[in-house]
């Protein structure tokens, strides 16, 4: 564990909390990126002759620490340019007894205030090592910037089986000696808790720390009695010995640091997320996307065929409602009688006699593509795998579920997956791969399944499998998008993300109001993530607070021609007339909350294009026709014209300074009620 002090460095000009974040279009250093490009030094300096201080991590090995070990193993560096904004420097100790090789792979970015790193660990000798436990991928201690104590922003997971709280923003204050610690639940990465961190160090300074694993990862900040703060991250069960030749990693650790205030840093991470790190098919960047399925109407796809696929596309086309893809979810293959219970990932030719790529087919040609439903991982007893290869697969030993787990750590397994999958989508012309993953308790299988002295070995290689399935899809498939399902919400950390993306954020949906919350919680982390509209929510007020981007839905039954289709243009006309703000800044306008007596407010907003949007909702009970909220990120000396899409013929002129100074006042007269507002910049 290294202890620091985070500098202020101001030689070069970091912003004000009020200033507008640099685009990633520019150059200009955004706030922070001298603190990062400072506390990366500290541990990999670029120069290997130069002074280096403890690696920011640990672990103990034969029950001696690593910071008492590592000083005195054989040492080597390396370091290169992947490309003109980003450096990538390793640097790996050696254990001269044992040929123990912990290797760290860290990148820092030039345009950004982040830096990211995995460890790994290798057995390089000839025998088992001794026990390596508690492999910390992060351990530092930060002190206080300021008066003002540290402040934790955090955020609910998604819980299962349902919670109107999913993704929700918390704030934890962290006095001397009170410490926080974060699990996911049963090993799934974003069940109960986001691995993602936003620490206030005071003095208007703090840094972002998220946690990459697909797993059960642990994060802890710890509050000492005088003025630091202990933090660490990394998976969350390690006691295990590394056999000859074997290798395991750390979860992604990322920090990004900045200057000004927390929302301003978040908006820089949400830039970075764009810049490196979500998918890019065919090297293009995702847009908005509408998606529609007829799950609702036929139990996903179980009573689902061929028939009823084409019609509902034709239908959707004849309502001019212009979808971007067609969904078709579970239950689409030869199955068991459930969803769950797939026999053979194949088309039923009973009720699909020309495969899906019938229906594939029908949609490009109307340009629509294509979404189609799998979940690998998850084994049951009707699967012809159950019985042909029991030994790809991994039970669970505690609760001695009927339902195995897929283990992509075997190579036949994962080589017999990809095979699959990838023929499929060739085969079926499918355009977003979506991967699901019920498996309610992957941690006690993978536990159940590690020898004494094994201790997470078995969740370590799994998830390395599961990332490289991914990676070789996309590989062989450079188009292909994924959407990262995983029983609603439950994988979506970052290095899920940076692979795929969240189509269905939660399977707590059909709630307007927790809608609206999850909305503001997600965009704090991620620019991307998809919701649904609920059965018989058609007024304007339940449509507008289940927008995002992509946006689905699920229960228009376009068989019922009685279905107020002026209502559903108007809505999606509108969504697609603001949908590409979603990619920009988010401002949180008032605080979040599931009151009923409350407005919920916020604004996207994206300065290169001089464009955003405002969304506002008055809640059932709250007796207020009227607010005022003060907007961010606008140019002071600039003239807006603003738009109601409510009032489209009474837009409005007011300059930046007036909107961020003294604020824009909302009307909304009915209750529940809402209000989308557009603005543009005008040319001076």
């Amino acid at each position: 564990m290294s202890r620091l002090t985070l500098f202020l460095f101001w030689g070069i000009g970091l912003v004000s909390a009020a200033a507008q974040p640099a685009s990633p279009l520019a150059k200009t250093p955004p706030p922070g990126k001298a603190e990062a490009r400072l506390w990366f030094d500290q541990f990999l300096p670029s120069d290997s002759t130069h002074a280096q201080a403890p690696l920011p991590i640990s672990f103990t090995y034969d029950g001696r620490s690593s910071g008492e070990l590592m000083s005195g193993w054989s040492v080597r560096h390396t370091q290169r340019d992947l490309d003109a904004l980003r450096q990538e420097r390793v640097i790996a100790h050696t254990d001269p007894k044992t040929g123990l090789e912990v290797r760290v792979v860290a990148v820092s970015y030039r345009d950004f205030p982040t830096v990211e790193w995995t460890v790994y660990l290798k057995n390089t000798g000839t025998a088992d090592t001794p026990i390596i436990a508690n492999l910390q991928a992060l351990d530092t201690v930060w002190e206080r910037q300021g008066p003002d104590e540290f402040l934790l922003h955090h955020a609910f997971g998604t819980f299962y089986p349902n919670s109107p709280t999913d993704f929700m923003p918390q704030e934890s204050r962290l006095a001397p000696g009170q410490r926080k610690r974060f699990v996911p639940n049963k090993g799934r990465a974003c069940a109960d808790v986001m691995p993602y961190f936003n620490l206030e160090l005071g003095g208007h300074a703090g840094v972002i720390v998220v946690v990459g694993w697909p797993g059960a990862w642990a994060a802890e900040f710890v509050r000492d009695e005088q003025t630091g703060i202990r933090v660490t991250a990394g998976q969350e069960l390690t006691h295990l010995r590394l056999r000859p030749g074997e290798e395991i990693r750390s979860p992604l650790m990322v920090l990004q640091f900045w200057h000004g205030d927390w929302i301003l840093a978040q908006n820089i991470w949400r830039r970075w997320m764009l810049a490196y790190n979500l998918p890019r098919p065919d090297g293009q960047p995702p847009r908005p996307i509408l998606a529609a399925t007829s799950s609702a109407q036929f139990g996903e796809m179980i009573r689902a065929d061929e028939a009823s696929q084409l019609q509902f596309i034709d239908r959707y086309r004849e309502e001019q409602l212009p979808i971007d893809y067609w969904w078709m979810d579970a239950g689409w293959y030869v199955h068991n009688g459930r969803w769950q219970e797939p026999i053979i990932w194949k088309a039923d030719p009973a009720r699909f006699p020309h495969g899906l790529r019938a229906i594939t087919d029908h949609a490009r040609q109307a340009g629509i593509k294509s979404i189609v439903w799998f979940e690998p991982e998850r084994v049951m007893p009707s699967n012809a795998l159950y019985q042909q290869h029991p030994e790809w697969l991994l039970s669970n030993r505690i609760s001695k579920r009927l339902s195995k787990l897929l283990y992509l750590d075997n190579p036949a397994a994962r080589a017999w997956l990809t095979e699959t999958i990838s023929q499929a989508i060739t085969a079926e012309g499918i355009d977003v791969y979506r991967q699901d993953f019920n498996v309610l308790e992957p941690a006690e299988i993978w536990r159940s399944n590690d020898a004494e002295d094994r201790q997470g070995i078995t969740e370590n290689h799994h998830l390395v499998g599961y990332l490289a399935f991914f990676d070789e899809l996309r590989r062989r498939h450079p188009g292909l998008l994924i959407d990262s399902c995983a029983g609603g919400g439950s994988r979506i950390d970052l290095e899920s993300m940076r692979r795929a993306l969240p189509f269905w954020r939660s399977d707590y949906s059909l709630d307007v109001v927790s809608n609206q919350c999850q909305s503001y919680g997600l965009a704090l982390w991620l620019p991307f993530f998809g919701t649904a509209t609920g059965p018989g929510q058609f007024t304007a007020y339940e449509l507008r607070s289940n927008m995002t981007c992509p946006l689905v839905i699920p229960t228009w039954d376009l068989r019922d021609r009685t279905l107020p289709y002026a209502v559903l243009r108007r809505a999606v006309r509108e969504w697609r007339e603001y949908a590409a703000n979603y990619s920009g800044d988010f401002y949180p306008l008032t605080p979040c909350s599931l009151g009923a007596d409350v407005w919920l407010v916020w604004q996207f907003d994206r300065p290169e294009a001089g464009r955003g949007v405002v969304q506002a909702f008055r809640r059932a009970e709250s007796i207020y026709e009227k607010a005022l909220v003060k907007l961010r990120g606008l140019e002071a000396a600039a003239t807006y014209r603003l738009s109601d899409l409510d009032h489209p013929d009474k837009p409005r002129e007011i300059s930046g300074r007036v909107l961020m100074e003294t604020g824009l006042d909302l009307t909304i007269a009915t209750r529940p009620g809402s209000a989308v507002l557009t603005y543009e910049k005008l040319a001076k």
